[in-house]
């Protein structure tokens, strides 16, 4: 059911702010250097006001990122202050030497979303929504039709 209340919704779902960021490192000896600093980063991140949850994923050959969730959008610009961050992506900014690409994208969530049975905040049932969510270019969402 459509809701703006996520208090029951797991820690990703309560955020507001998303981080999607890849590296492409240099080869293996990179991704192990790195890892001496990575631990560390994470370690305060997990600890910060506002951290939700996290994700790292993997593409061949030499590419790792991440999927991090915050409370707000500030509490994840305060994460990018942290030494252990900073320190990181001086590593990795060095030139090419370390790594050979990169990005970052922050998301904000609308306020607005959906939510079904355990995770709903008013009250457990599960339910289909009655209409879709109207797109840019209609005033009202047509009707869901049960097939």
């Amino acid at each position: 059911m459509r809701t703006t209340d996520f208090s029951k919704a797991p820690p990703q779902g309560q955020a507001t702010a998303m981080f999607v960021g890849a590296t492409r490192y240099r080869g293996p000896l990179s991704i192990v250097v790195l890892s001496f600093t990575w631990w560390r980063m994470v370690r305060d991140m997990k600890r910060m006001r506002g951290y939700r949850w996290h994700k790292v994923y993997w593409e061949f050959p030499f590419t790792l990122g991440t999927l991090a969730f915050f409370e707000d959008r500030d509490a994840l610009m305060r994460f990018a202050r942290t030494r252990h961050h900073r320190r990181l992506m001086q590593w990795v900014t060095d030139g090419t030497r370390n790594a050979t690409g990169g990005y970052i994208r922050v998301y904000n969530a609308e306020p607005e979303g959906y939510s079904n049975g355990v995770w709903r905040a008013e009250g457990d049932g599960m339910a289909h929504i009655e209409t879709f969510t109207p797109l840019s270019t209609e005033s009202a969402g047509p009707p869901v039709k049960r097939s």
